[in-house]
């Protein structure tokens, strides 16, 4: 049986998951991904062809099935699962949401994790423990105008952790959570371009008021959560657990940005 570490990242083919799927395939873990997008499956191959990569939705409970029993089939145990699947939802005032938008928000950013997780127990308590790393988001931690299902999702999923590190802990496994804050890539540039058309403002200006949020005032890399993601699953981590670990450049506030907004630039 293999010796190396089991790892899982769910929604590992691009994004903050393939950067964490990357940064434990380096240090030589055994990395499984799965992700909706069969394209970006296939650019994860070619470019590592060491991680075994598996398509399904993790919003469906039922596709999950074939992951693990590949997962048990190829490795025998899993040590460290990654809940990172999630999307931005819509960006809009509570009233302007539609309700097919609010139930796929909360599949995506809350279901899928529990249906993860569910499935992910049994494999890390026959390994002796493990690790649990929820990416959860500094909207998890604030209120966010126009993002109320993606808040809903992240907000849920930070008391999950704290739930499950209380659950788990007697059989050694440790939860966490890791919120970034805006972190560079389209995902992002997505949510600048619907915020703005949401508030008649240009995208350049929703940016730097984005910017004006953080204490350093910057958007974080998906490495650098990836490296916060591999120290949790580190010896250096041991007793870390139950903990939602901010990495935004320190949000001072995600309410009060109308207040920053240059006037000039509004429509």
């Amino acid at each position: 049986m293999n010796n190396r570490r089991s790892v899982l990242v769910s929604a590992g083919a691009s994004g903050i998951g393939r950067r964490i799927a990357e940064a434990f395939d380096t240090i030589g873990d055994s990395v499984h991904v799965f992700d909706v997008s069969p394209d970006r499956l296939d650019e994860l191959r070619q470019a590592r062809p060491g991680i075994h990569c598996h398509r399904a939705d993790a919003s469906r409970d039922t596709e999950l099935a074939a992951v693990f029993e590949a997962l048990v089939r190829l490795e025998g145990k899993l040590d460290v699962l990654v809940n990172n699947v999630g999307i931005s939802g819509p960006a809009a005032a509570v009233d302007r949401i539609d309700p097919a938008d609010w139930d796929r928000t909360i599949a995506v950013d809350l279901n899928a994790n529990f249906y993860c997780t569910r499935r992910a127990v049994p494999l890390l308590k026959g390994a002796g423990g493990g690790s649990i790393i929820n990416i959860a988001s500094t909207a998890g931690l604030y209120g966010c105008p126009l993002r109320s299902p993606y808040v809903a999702a992240k907000w849920a999923l930070v008391g999950l952790t704290k739930t499950w590190a209380m659950e788990l802990g007697p059989s050694g496994i440790r939860v966490n959570a890791l919120c970034p804050g805006s972190v560079n890539g389209p995902r992002i540039d997505g949510v600048i371009e619907r915020d703005a058309q949401e508030r008649g403002m240009t995208p350049a200006a929703i940016r730097d008021v984005y910017l004006q949020q953080t204490s350093l005032g910057v958007f974080v890399e998906g490495e650098d959560v990836a490296r916060m993601a591999v120290f949790l699953a580190s010896d250096g981590g041991r007793y870390v657990s139950g903990q939602a670990i901010a990495i935004d450049g320190n949000t001072e506030s995600l309410a009060n940005w109308l207040d920053k907004a240059p006037v000039e630039d509004a429509r």
